[in-house]
């Protein structure tokens, strides 16, 4: 279909959200560069390519590794249209109890992997005059108050914040940026592949470890969102003119987005007098 179908750069193509978007992309007759870690899951998932499908071995945390795949995906389709930050990882355990190996390595995957790829891509759509980037969030990066989730709640709130200044930074360039809050969808984001917990487990901390159990005993298999409607969305928004900055899907994600900017407007009224009386007086 040539220039009638835009050209996706998907990172985390293999499982989870990356592939049923992939696999839905494809479908439909885009033209998609498909990234995983793994070459073998990527081919069993989606075939070995074709001339509307590029699959990529890429080690996110790598950027000489995200630059040559960029660089591939431009020489085999001729551009980008849009990127897809998708590849992450959760991570459930207490702040004292993660240690700073495990913390800093959430970081490297879901923050700085996304940053090689944003920094290695947007020279193409920067030249180009046009392009989206949609990064993917989690309910979870803006409502934060679940026991065992710090660490992973804290860079998926950098995604948010990232994703805010970048799109303030990208706009003069004709390039969208979209930040995607999505709720718990049936994927297996919840499963052990996917789901990392400490090493050195505290038993003191039973709210944690109860969370801990839940999510992967209750809620994985549970989801209440569909991941193919929550990936047709994410198509739907990059065909409007002016895609939303900020996109919270799922019922959950809204519900939770709701209770949690209620929760801040009652603090901000409780303690108004006080906050406001920190200025110089005229």
């Amino acid at each position: 279909m040539g220039r009638e179908k835009k050209v996706w750069y998907v990172t985390g193509a293999s499982k989870g959200l990356g592939l049923y978007l992939v696999k839905q992309l494809l479908a439909e007759g885009y033209n998609v560069a498909a990234t995983s870690r793994n070459k073998e899951d990527l081919e069993n998932e989606l075939g070995t390519g074709c001339a509307s499908f590029l699959p990529l071995v890429v080690d996110i945390r790598d950027e000489n590794s995200v630059k040559q795949s960029v660089e591939a995906a431009v020489e085999h389709f001729g551009t980008i249209d849009t990127v897809v930050n998708n590849a992450g990882y959760g991570l459930i355990g207490s702040l004292e109890e993660l240690s700073d190996e495990e913390s800093r390595a959430n970081f490297e995957v879901n923050v700085f992997g996304m940053l090689n790829v944003i920094r290695n891509t947007m020279p193409y759509l920067r030249k180009q005059g046009s392009g989206h980037i949609i990064n993917i969030s989690s309910t979870h990066g803006f409502s934060g108050g679940i026991p065992g989730f710090g660490v992973f709640c804290a860079t998926k709130f950098a995604v948010v914040g990232l994703s805010e200044s970048l799109s303030a930074e990208v706009r003069d360039f004709g390039v969208n940026v979209t930040v995607a809050l999505p709720g718990h969808f049936r994927t297996n984001f919840l499963s052990a592949g996917s789901l990392g917990v400490p090493e050195n487990q505290i038993p003191e901390y039973a709210e944690v470890r109860a969370s801990q159990k839940a999510h992967q005993e209750r809620i994985n298999g549970n989801q209440p969102g569909d991941p193919e409607k929550a990936v047709a969305a994410l198509i739907a928004i990059s065909t409007m003119e002016s895609p939303p900055l900020t996109l919270f899907l799922g019922k959950d994600a809204y519900d939770a987005a709701d209770k949690r900017m209620l929760s801040i407007q009652n603090e901000m009224d409780r303690c108004e007098e006080l906050a406001m009386a920190t200025e110089f007086a005229q």
